[in-house]
């Protein structure tokens, strides 16, 4: 996410490098440089030339610390001015309403009905809502079935009508259905067109104006950079939406469209979609997402994404099994498919600070545990909860159950063997208090 426009910030602040203060002159070549990457970026030249000079303004004559040196002082002020760009603050969803109303609009392929799904998920999930989802796309089938599949996924029921093809009674009627039926919430997903035209125009305009939404939300893919700003300028000008969802934003993003939209069509970004899992929407934080374009890293929100997967009752019989030197393959699995429902795993490990530039180039597949899932799956319930009768003829039927070699059993029984033993010590407080009385005099005062 954002490589490219954080590698070259990166070296814009680097001619700062070793200067005693941030001058003038030595700012000059340091904001000519940030324009010019965000103008690789696809920023709006407009946007891309009041930020350079609101940083270049506030930048010059700053007096620098000792303990600060000036590419670390205009980096907080490259910072501090791409989180006022993507609107400094975070913006709730508008839930008002007895059902509150979602339209959602967008151009085709832009994700909307992928959306749809995800955010009655997060509905369900985190607020604890009760949503219909509505197909008003009359003119792509398809577009219905996908809704239903989503729905059923989710556990969301989906309200259609293959044989109307009046978008507006269609939302009416799916209103309706959710105030008999005790649905607090009605996310409405339209039908899109390849490119902006006035029939697409007038028919969405026509659905908001007969269902008056308590939010409309523009769906955009944040791939298409410029072009997604100025689809966004046009459908604003007709349904004046609400805010902004950006998706794809885990592919190879260039950042366009995430900088320039709020500065150019004043609306904010709401959501932002990270892959292609229900869970995988996230709310959008412009402070965090400033973190992450500088390479800073984003512990807040892999700490959220934790915290949504961690199971009270869970930890609790774990920690049990532990202590009592239970800990089997099992407990392993059900540790890997936690981690894998946080997310897409390069973008997990580039929100660590310090992290994201170093594993730039480095191909994290997202299908990393399958190696280690394909040899647990291919041992019988007692060697997963037993271990320790895996004999050399059982290592052989499952490294060839699994499709792995009898070397990568051994390394993967080996490691497992290690955390066994490095769980049942932090379980055991005698253990523990023993390990730090051992642990060598380091300086500063830690250890003995």
């Amino acid at each position: 996410m954002f490589e490219n426009l954080s590698d070259k910030l990166d070296r814009a602040f680097k001619v700062l490098k070793g200067q005693g203060q941030i001058t003038e002159v030595n700012v000059a070549e340091t904001t000519k440089e940030i324009r010019r990457a965000l103008l690789d970026a696809d920023v709006n030249y407009k946007t891309a030339k009041t930020f350079s000079d609101s940083v270049k303004e506030k930048a010059i004559g700053q007096d620098v610390l000792t303990s600060v040196s000036p590419g670390q002082l205009f980096t907080k002020i490259t910072h501090d001015e791409l989180s006022k760009l993507m609107g400094g603050e975070q913006v709730e969803i508008n839930l008002s309403g007895n059902p509150s109303v979602i339209l959602i609009a967008g151009l085709q392929g832009s994700g909307k009905t992928t959306f749809s799904g995800k955010l009655a998920h997060l509905l369900v999930t985190k607020r604890k809502k009760n949503p219909l989802l509505a197909a008003c796309d009359v003119y792509r089938p398809a577009a219905i079935d996908q809704l239903h599949v989503l729905g059923e996924q989710i556990g969301v029921e989906v309200y259609s009508d293959k044989e109307n093809k009046d978008p507006v009674s269609i939302a009416q009627a799916a209103i309706a259905h959710a105030k008999a039926k005790g649905y607090d919430t009605v996310i409405i997903d339209t039908a899109g067109r390849l490119a902006v035209d006035e029939q697409m125009m007038a028919e969405i305009a026509a659905v908001k104006k007969a269902i008056t939404p308590s939010e409309t939300l523009f769906v955009v893919d944040s791939m298409t950079g410029q072009d997604a700003v100025n689809t966004a300028k046009a459908f604003n000008e007709k349904i004046n939406f609400d805010g902004v969802v950006l998706t794809k934003l885990d592919g190879d993003t260039r950042g366009g469209a995430a900088l320039s939209i709020r500065s150019v069509v004043d609306k904010p970004i709401k959501f932002v979609g990270t892959g292609e899992k229900m869970e995988a929407l996230d709310l959008f934080y412009p402070t965090r997402m400033a973190d992450r374009i500088l390479g800073m890293g984003d512990v807040v929100s892999l700490v959220e994404r934790a915290q949504e997967q961690y199971d009270e009752e869970k930890a609790r019989r774990l920690q049990k099994r532990i202590a009592k030197n239970q800990f089997d393959f099992n407990d392993f699995l059900d540790q890997i498919n936690q981690i894998k429902k946080m997310g897409n795993m390069k973008d997990l490990v580039g929100m660590i600070p310090g992290v994201g530039k170093a594993i730039k180039d480095v191909d994290i597949d997202d299908d990393a545990f399958k190696g280690i899932e394909a040899m647990i799956y291919s041992m019988t319930p007692e060697e997963r909860s037993n271990p320790k009768i895996i004999n050399g003829t059982r290592r052989k039927r499952i490294a060839d159950g699994s499709g792995n070699t009898i070397q990568e059993l051994n390394k993967l029984l080996k490691q497992f063997e290690q955390t066994s033993k490095m769980m049942k010590m932090m379980g055991n407080k005698q253990n523990m208090a023993k390990m730090m009385k051992n642990m060598p005099k380091m300086p500063g005062g830690i250890g003995r």
